[in-house]
This record gives structure tokens, C-alpha cells and sequence, in this order.
């Protein structure tokens, strides 16, 4: 069988991605900074924001809250986090 070319896993082969590998700091860090920079452009709507925000700071939460995680890589998911907090409370301090 053919491999199809616009499903990206079943052109990997028998190669499935581990989606229980924690996110890299950097990943998450660039995504805090799109959202960020989207906001101050005016490019994103801010109830989308808010979305991608909740989901971040939940993504965030449950790894601080992950007790197998690295402490170095813990405070770094936790650095993240109190900026996520602080880009979400100058939304919710602007919205009104």
C-alpha cells in the first residue's frame, strides 16, 4: 500500500508520536510569545486569547504539578507560567 502524502503519520511508517512526551520549555515559550505578540498587534481576538491562554496555563500547571519532572526543567514550566498568569490578568485589567 501507498503511502498517502498528506497524512504525515502514515508516511512515517510504523512511527507514531509519543504525546505523552512532556513539551520542551522553549515550545512553550514561543507559544506564550506568539499569543503575546498577537494580542499587542491586535492580530488576535481577545476571547481567542483567552482561550489559548487557558490551555496554556493548564498545560503548565499540570507539569509544574508533575512530580517525576526535573527540578531545573520545573522551574523553568514554572517561570512560564507566572508570565502566562500576567499576559492573562492585563487582558482580563483591559477587557473591562
Amino acid at each position: 500500500m501507498t503511502a498517502d502524502p498528506r497524512n504525515p503519520q502514515e508516511s512515517a511508517g510504523s512511527a507514531t508520536p509519543d504525546v505523552t512526551q512532556t513539551p520542551e520549555v522553549e515550545h512553550m515559550s514561543d507559544a506564550l510569545q506568539h499569543v503575546n505578540r498577537a494580542l499587542e498587534s491586535d492580530n488576535i481576538a481577545v476571547g481567542a486569547a483567552r482561550g489559548l491562554l487557558y490551555s496554556i496555563i493548564e498545560t503548565l500547571g499540570t507539569l509544574v504539578g508533575d512530580p517525576d519532572l526535573p527540578e531545573h526543567a520545573r522551574s523553568g514550566y514554572e517561570g512560564l507560567l507566572e508570565t502566562a498568569r500576567e499576559i492573562r490578568a492585563r487582558i482580563e485589567g483591559g477587557a473591562d
